[in-house]
């Protein structure tokens, strides 16, 4: 008996002797997090970013001359500043699209979810995937995107531009007149519906048109012009802008969404309508397009109640926010020739109503033939906005500011497919309005007051990581 006694004892001792061994150790665990500085950023970025090598990539990179292309250099730095970065996303669309499960599960801009018809009809077409032969067969790869800043302007960087092996152009940034400046060489130029040339002779000939889709009429857009049929309307969308009225109100304030149609902001008239408009414009960094004169629009009108309920309303769901709506025109222009030109004389692409999704007229030619145009892969939009940005996700829906802009789209791309990666004509210098904001243009950077879609902050804090640990190069210093 009085052995059991003591065994027991022994045991309450061990068991005691643990606990108070566990929450000492705890405790000790909680007093070293509390006092060690973090590593990394809630994103997972480096904190301590240093502009000088890491040891074991500046022994990699020792041998190469100044001005050698660097195998896997930029891949590797941003793997050091972010470990969570992995390469194996390709650049364009394929037709193994379906497999890829990063983008299948989201509908656009972050994914493909529900465009499978349209994608493989298009991509049976167009039958190319890659870049160029001569490109892929480069071992190293040298990029530059080239944005549309007017950091740019006066700077005299074309030839070193031309340098690079492929230089990426953005949305109708135009290359003739400003060769000094941004160079003559196109690579690819990315864009979507509303940000392409309208104009066929502006196309580069030997460059590769690359669709990045942000909704679905996007791929719907393309898929028009990959097998170049045309589409007859009214010229509506800029009409709506001028002369759109609402049962629920006599005179809305018209103001155009970003991504989406055209909406009615709110009961009250605005002397500012077109003002407002252009700011909205400018931030996706596109030109404006004309207003059109009010003879040039018929009034819209909704036949029926039944047609009223359904096209008219309070507000319509844009991601997971809801918005004013506005009913769509529903009468024509008078002639086939006036439903496909603009007010410039622009060929344009005729919208159906409001909610076909198109915020401004969309070109009905682009002087490609199919195996020249690409569908950008919608995993670098996805990636820049969550996983480098880090936008509000939304539910994986497009939301109030969680869309990345183009520029960080394409320097996503990059540093997915090239070995060293460059950029000019980034950054918005909102201290300074009087500033030029796009290079090609005198709109100033006033323009950009706000984004519905964009968080400009945001994204300049990205660029400023890859920037200060020399992932990318910024040659206009704009960032």
């Amino acid at each position: 008996m009085g052995l059991l006694v003591f065994v027991r004892n022994l045991l309450l001792a061990l068991c005691l002797f643990l606990v108070l061994g566990f929450l000492y150790y705890s405790a000790w665990k909680l007093h070293l997090l509390q006092w060690e500085d973090p590593k990394y950023d809630r994103l997972g970025f480096l904190l301590k970013l240093d502009s000088k090598l890491p040891a074991e990539l500046a022994t990699k990179y020792a041998n190469f001359s100044e001005g050698a292309c660097k195998p896997g250099y930029a891949s590797a730095l941003m793997t050091a500043i972010f470990p969570r970065f992995s390469k194996p996303a390709p650049m364009f669309l394929d037709d193994s699209f379906r497999k890829w499960a990063r983008i299948r599960e989201f509908v656009p801009p972050f994914g493909i979810k529900g465009q499978d018809n349209l994608i493989k009809a298009i991509l049976s077409v167009t039958k190319e995937y890659r870049l160029t032969p001569a490109l892929d067969s480069l071992s190293c790869r040298r990029c530059i995107i080239v944005g549309n800043g007017g950091v740019l302007a006066n700077k005299s960087l074309g030839s070193r531009i031309d340098d690079y092996d492929i230089v990426v152009r953005l949305n109708s940034a135009p290359v003739k007149g400003f060769e000094k400046d941004v160079g003559s060489k196109t690579t690819l130029r990315i864009t979507y519906p509303e940000g392409a040339m309208q104009r066929p002779e502006q196309y580069e000939r030997d460059s590769l048109f690359v669709l990045a889709g942000f909704k679905w009429q996007d791929f719907k857009w393309l898929k028009y012009i990959v097998y170049k049929e045309r589409v007859l309307g009214a010229y509506r969308d800029a009409c709506q802008l001028v002369q759109a009225r609402s049962p629920l109100s006599p005179q809305p304030a018209i103001t155009s969404h970003p991504r989406g149609g055209v909406l009615q902001s709110s009961g009250r008239s605005s002397s500012n309508t077109q003002a407002s408009y252009a700011r909205r414009m400018m931030t996706d960094g596109l030109r404006i397009h004309p207003f059109p004169s009010k003879a040039k629009c018929r009034q819209c009108q909704v036949g029926s109640k039944r047609e009223r309920r359904q096209k008219s309303g309070p507000e319509i769901q844009w991601g997971q926010e809801k918005l004013p709506r506005v009913a769509p025109c529903q009468t024509a222009l008078r002639s086939e020739q006036d439903s496909t030109r603009g007010d410039a004389g622009h060929s344009v692409l005729p919208l159906q109503s409001a909610s076909d999704g198109f915020w401004k007229s969309v070109a009905t030619r682009v002087p490609k033939e199919p195996p020249e145009i690409r569908i950008l892969n919608p995993y670098f939009i996805q990636e820049a906005a969550f996983t480098l940005i880090g936008l509000p996700f939304n539910n994986g829906l497009m939301g109030r500011g969680n869309i990345p802009t183009l520029g960080s789209v394409a320097v996503t791309m990059a540093l997915h497919g090239c070995d060293e990666v460059a950029v000019a004509g980034f950054g918005y210098d909102m201290s300074t309005p009087n500033a030029p904001l796009h290079y090609y243009e005198t709109v100033r950077m006033a323009a950009i007051k706000e984004s519905w879609t964009h968080n400009i902050q945001r994204e300049k804090e990205f660029l400023r990581k890859l920037v200060k640990a020399r992932v990318i190069t910024d040659l206009t210093s704009g960032i």
